[in-house]
């Protein structure tokens, strides 16, 4: 297993991270729109939803960066799972694993209209700090709305 674990990270790192990690990404300036989208492995729309984030991202618009935020751990510890489910479905995009137990403490820090549930995407000009967010499954049309509602 921690011969795996070198393999997969080097094909797809997927970094574990805390809110404050995560607030960071979307505080800091820049010319690109953040498209972020929290999910988890367990959850079915969630992973019906992730070819339209690799699509976007593998499209390369450069002012456009995507992050797809894994919330397995608050259920389960151990980030393998993440892991191989990021090289099994051959993900490109960025994935951080959310390390936050107690998702009432930082829910609001995303959005305060959010009730929790997933998937869900927070879209942000850093630039003009416009942001949106939206609750439940989204598809092209959808997300291309939300991208271009902003920019």
């Amino acid at each position: 297993m921690l011969i795996l674990l070198p393999l997969i990270s080097a094909s797809q790192p997927a970094k574990i991270v805390k809110m404050k990690d995560l607030q960071s990404l979307f505080a800091t300036k820049s010319d690109s729109i953040q498209v972020i989208n929290f999910w988890a492995t367990w959850c079915g729309p969630c992973v019906k939803e992730l070819p339209v984030f690799e699509k976007l991202n593998n499209e390369g618009a450069t002012n456009v960066k995507v992050t797809l935020v894994s919330l397995d751990l608050d259920l389960d510890p151990n980030p393998e799972k993440v892991y191989k489910f990021i090289v099994r479905k051959n993900l490109k995009s960025s994935v951080l694993i959310l390390d936050e137990q107690d998702p009432n403490s930082w829910i609001d820090k995303i959005d305060p209209k959010w009730s929790g549930a997933i998937p869900a995407t927070l879209i942000v000009n850093t630039k003009t700090g416009q942001r949106t967010f939206f609750e439940g499954e989204v598809d092209e049309q959808k997300l291309n709305n939300l991208i271009s509602a902003i920019q």
